[in-house]
């Protein structure tokens, strides 16, 4: 089947951007769907089987709308894999967020690489001090990802270090049980979905709360993962959790290793983890440090005398 489009209104630049070096960008989307690409000027002759023809029309719209800059390689290949709406990107060139709050963006150089790294890694660490939107940005991804239907859930996991992982002699229900040491993450949940939506969302299973003690033995497909206060796993239980990453799922992970509730001479899992997994391909490291800090003004003060007393 042949499927044609026009690009309007005509803007030189974006075609480029679109193309890439030598029409990098159009053989790739050529070897991945295989369809025939080809063009003159703002007009796209797409050649294919319907299905992979239509895809690639869509994927080439995608990279037109977030061409007002260069287009990274790996962006095309994170369309290319997405099953749902693509990612965009504001004139600015940062990521947009489909969340409630219109106005969520990266506010520092390292939270633009912590939600570039998130979309463009299956696996992202996010290591650093309170109050720099580490945990925040990673459930607005996870949020954005399964209104897009990128994913079908968002699991939410911390360690309940205070009660030993023996959450048995607290009252209610496990979701009563982990609510205290998960509030962070309902919270930001709420305020990027609202409370009515976060309720359904949880009625129909597309939300789900889950201690680290409870991810044992299970593999999470499709699902966008979340792991909070991660400096208080062991490195077994971040192993664990780590390889119960299954097929079309995102994860990340963030924590804070100025800040280990874990007894004392136990090795943090999310040291740890940094050390072992530094140069493994498909894993992002972001650190942030106080500049990063979003919060009050003397949120940032209070890191750094803490630093500068530890030195």
């Amino acid at each position: 089947m042949i499927l044609r489009h026009a690009f309007s209104p005509l803007n030189n630049t974006r075609l480029s951007h679109l193309c890439g070096p030598m029409d990098e960008h159009l053989r790739t989307i050529e070897a991945a769907l295989q369809v025939r690409i080809s063009h003159r000027q703002e007009h796209f002759r797409v050649e294919g089987p319907k299905a992979k023809a239509e895809r690639a029309l869509d994927v080439l719209q995608a990279l037109y709308e977030m061409a007002g800059r260069s287009i990274a390689r790996d962006k095309v290949q994170l369309l290319l894999a997405g099953e749902g709406a693509p990612l965009v990107e504001d004139d600015d060139g940062s990521l947009v967020l489909h969340t409630r709050r219109t106005d969520l963006k990266a506010r520092t150089p390292n939270q633009s690489v912590y939600l570039e790294n998130i979309a463009s890694h299956d696996i992202t660490f996010g290591i650093g001090p309170a109050g720099t939107g580490k945990t925040y940005l990673a459930v607005a991804c996870a949020v954005d990802a399964l209104e897009r239907s990128a994913v079908q859930r968002i699991v939410l996991t911390r360690p309940a270090v205070e009660a030993g992982e023996k959450l048995g002699f607290l009252p209610g229900d496990l979701t009563q049980k982990v609510d205290p040491y998960l509030r962070p993450l309902y919270d930001a949940l709420y305020d990027l979905m609202g409370f009515d939506r976060v309720t359904k969302a949880f009625e129909r299973n597309a939300l789900e709360i889950a201690p680290l003690a409870f991810m044992r033995g299970r593999t999470l497909n499709n699902a966008f993962v979340i792991l909070d206060e991660a400096q208080n796993t062991t490195p077994e239980q971040m192993k664990m959790f780590l390889t119960r990453i299954g097929f079309g799922s995102k994860c990340v992970v963030t924590g804070d290793i100025s800040q280990v509730d874990l007894p004392k001479g136990h090795l943090s899992g999310l040291v740890d983890a940094e050390r072992v997994l530094k140069r493994v391909k498909g894993i992002a490291h972001t650190r942030f440090t106080s500049a990063d800090v979003v919060r009050h003004p003397l949120v940032a003060r209070i890191v750094d005398a803490y630093d500068a007393a530890r030195k």
